[in-house]
């Protein structure tokens, strides 16, 4: 794999980051940086914004939307995407997407992919249950065929962003006698069909990101089953792949430590040494960057796999367990930074605003930083994902 960058790749490096400058909305950018939770709109304002580029989905097959880029291309569009600490697209794209162009059926495919791509639809995932999360084979939610539909009965949980759904994508459970793999069947649901009942459940930092859905006798028609009856185990595999992938984060975490050193450098008041001068906080910082440099070099291995028309293999899980352990560290490392400015829900009148004391970075470390114990449970436990590299990498 040559990693070289040749002079036409920096032209195209500053051609994107020309571009974000100029085109990224100022009101997301105004929300970002005062704390505050981006909504639907704020978000779809930036999905839209790529998509009229065509620049949404550089990893997309060119026929379905695709950028044709090369994978050093990719890779520098995901660094100058983290180099401005942009916004997030709609939830699921970089999932249902690929599972939508590789098993949909063409009349699912033109019905569905559109709006995907254009923000029409906004999907949600349905995936884990309260008594199915890490033994995601083990999920209850049941699916009786009655004619033309499906009755669907269940509860899902930690349903990202499922307040914003317009559809959701299911693991449901159609044979109940088979083998619990077996048994499964991957569903497309309109999240505004009677009987579903969407319940917020508010995190540590008191933010609203997941739900509980509830799903009383929902009538879903046959039509919307990606794949065969009872083989969605297969299609979920390959939609947890990619969502592993990105889960690893290496370009959000090499702007993470860029910035946590400007922080650590920074001057302070009262002639105290900057924390950077300290040895053992020096140590994790190099210890950290070690690390996202070896974390690097594997997705780039993987992008380049991918290139080659090879899908996420078993290396998925790898970026998984390492991007999520190396992103909690950079929130740790953020947090010790900060310092007593970061301790959580620290705030005072300012103004006349209830708002974070101290440097505007520390208001922000204690959130991210609860907010970041999540990544190593979702996409698949990182014990989990462990396993799988034992069994499929390691021959164990």
């Amino acid at each position: 794999m040559d990693l070289d960058f040749l002079p036409e790749h920096a032209e195209f490096r500053k051609e994107v980051r020309d571009w974000i400058e100029a085109n990224y909305p100022a009101e997301t950018r105004r929300k970002q940086e005062a704390g505050e939770h981006l909504g639907k709109e704020d978000i779809l304002a930036w999905h839209r914004t790529l998509y009229n580029k065509g620049w949404l989905t550089p990893s997309w097959p060119v026929e379905f939307g695709g950028t044709g880029w090369d994978s050093v291309r990719k890779y520098i569009f995901s660094e100058e995407l983290a180099r401005a600490q942009t916004s997030q697209t709609s939830f699921g794209l970089g999932m249902i997407g690929p599972v939508l162009y590789t098993f949909a059926t063409p009349e699912q495919k033109e019905k569905f992919l559109p709006g995907t791509m254009n923000g029409d639809i906004w999907w949600c995932q349905g995936y884990s249950e309260p008594g199915a999360g890490s033994d995601l084979a083990g999920l209850s939610t049941r699916a009786v065929r009655d004619g033309d539909h499906y009755i669907v009965t269940g509860q899902k949980t930690w349903t990202t962003q499922g307040h914003f759904a317009d559809w959701g994508f299911f693991l449901v459970r159609t044979d109940p006698d088979a083998k619990k793999q077996e048994g499964i069947s991957f569903l497309l649901i309109d999240m505004k069909s009677p009987g579903i009942t969407v319940r917020p459940i508010i995190t540590i930092e008191g933010g609203h990101e997941v739900n509980d859905v509830f799903l009383d006798n929902v009538r879903v028609p046959v039509a919307n089953l990606i794949g065969e009856e009872n083989k969605g185990w297969t299609v979920a595999k390959y939609l947890l792949g990619h969502e592993r992938t990105g889960i690893a984060g290496v370009a959000r975490s090499k702007r993470g430590i860029e910035r946590l050193r400007e922080l650590a450098t920074a001057e302070l008041a009262d002639d105290a040494q900057p924390l950077i001068r300290d040895s053992d906080f020096r140590r994790k910082v190099a210890e950290l960057e070690v690390d996202l440099a070896a974390l690097e070099y594997t997705e780039l291995r993987s992008l380049a796999s991918e290139s080659k028309g090879k899908g996420p293999g078993p290396e998925a899980s790898l970026l998984k367990v390492k991007g999520t352990e190396v992103g909690q560290r950079l929130t740790e490392l953020t947090l010790e930074a900060a310092a007593h400015y970061g301790a959580p829900y620290a705030r005072g009148m300012q103004g006349g605003n209830d708002l974070p004391v101290g440097p505007d970075y520390a208001g922000k470390a204690a959130p991210t930083y609860f907010n970041m114990r999540k990544t190593s449970i979702f996409g698949g436990s990182n014990e989990i994902q462990r396993n799988i590299i034992a069994k499929a990498v390691l021959g164990l």
